[in-house]
């Protein structure tokens, strides 16, 4: 028989769980963040988990805040067997994590207790990580801090975006999650507690994160370039005008000075606390994305 469950989701990343879930188990309820204003037109944009759940015909429900007693009332009427979260963007109050009967399961994009938090991808990305993966989690009070069920690893190689590297962990997620559900379900799997003392934290990111500070090492940049893509995106200022980096590589051979700017084969490039940050495709502020031989040829006041 079946299991009744509330899915908690709402980008990309979100959607082969659901669609997993919802070939295996009864999908009673997709909860998904409220429609937000995006775009030039800030027009109300539907998240990628609720036009999935359409798709599926599943009946869906956007709650500004799950701590509200009639929408806790909603979700207990439901009577499901176990809630999964999968990028959902609010945490589950108590109240919440009380209601089905099997728990609450996580499906969350870093090896725990590496990368609590909102961006654990772009998180590992930035640091260089070697590996990385997904975590099975079941959720408790804190945030990403519950015993874990299962892991599923993979490589991070050099120059993997954000973009990339989430669409793997969002199979790899789903794949794990179906794996273990049965014998989750069963009672067959005792979840282990994370060893508090290996924890790191990837807050929610901000667009000012972006900023490059050429005070930084040019390696440190680089991963920085990729990690952020594609938001918040990197960027500097020219000229008196925004600079997107789209993709970047280092150039280590001879001394800067943080934020000079250079010509390397062709491209631009700027000075760093170690090394050159060469600018391999950038984006003037209302133009389109260029390669870095391109963007120099219509910039004559580069090394002015």
């Amino acid at each position: 028989m079946s299991a009744r469950v509330i899915f908690m989701g709402s980008p990309d990343f979100a959607v082969p769980s659901l669609e997993a879930l919802h070939a295996h188990e009864q999908v009673v309820m997709v909860i998904t963040q409220p429609d937000r204003p995006a775009g030039r037109g800030r027009l109300p944009q539907t998240c990628a988990v609720r036009q999935s759940a359409q798709r599926l015909g599943l009946p869906t429900l956007q709650p500004e805040s799950l701590r509200k007693a009639p929408v806790q009332q909603t979700l207990a009427a439901l009577e499901p067997d176990l809630i999964v979260v999968a990028a959902f963007g609010q945490i589950l109050p108590q109240a919440v994590l009380d209601i089905p009967t099997k728990g609450c399961l996580n499906v969350h994009a870093s090896l725990l207790p590496r990368w609590r938090g909102a961006a654990p991808i772009q998180a590992a990305i930035a640091a260089g990580d070697t590996r990385t993966g997904v975590t099975i989690m079941r959720m408790d009070s804190g945030l990403d801090t519950g015993p874990i069920i299962t892991q599923r690893e993979i490589p991070l190689r050099p120059q993997t975006t954000a973009e990339e590297l989430s669409l793997q962990l969002s199979y790899l997620g789903a794949r794990a999650l179906m794996d273990v559900l049965p014998s989750y379900l069963s009672g067959m799997v005792a979840p282990l507690p994370q060893d508090e003392s290996q924890s790191t934290y990837a807050p929610r990111l901000k667009k000012t994160d972006g900023l490059l500070d050429f005070n930084l090492p040019a390696d440190v940049l680089a991963r920085k370039v990729f990690a952020y893509q594609p938001w918040p995106g990197t960027y500097f200022f020219f000229d008196g005008h925004q600079v997107k980096v789209n993709e970047a590589h280092t150039h280590d051979t001879f001394e800067s000075e943080p934020g000079s700017r250079y010509v390397v084969n062709n491209k631009p490039a700027i000075g760093t606390g170690q090394g050159l940050l060469v600018l391999d495709q950038l984006q003037m502020e209302g133009r389109k994305n260029l390669p870095g031989e391109e963007f120099l040829r219509g910039q004559t006041r580069w090394l002015e």
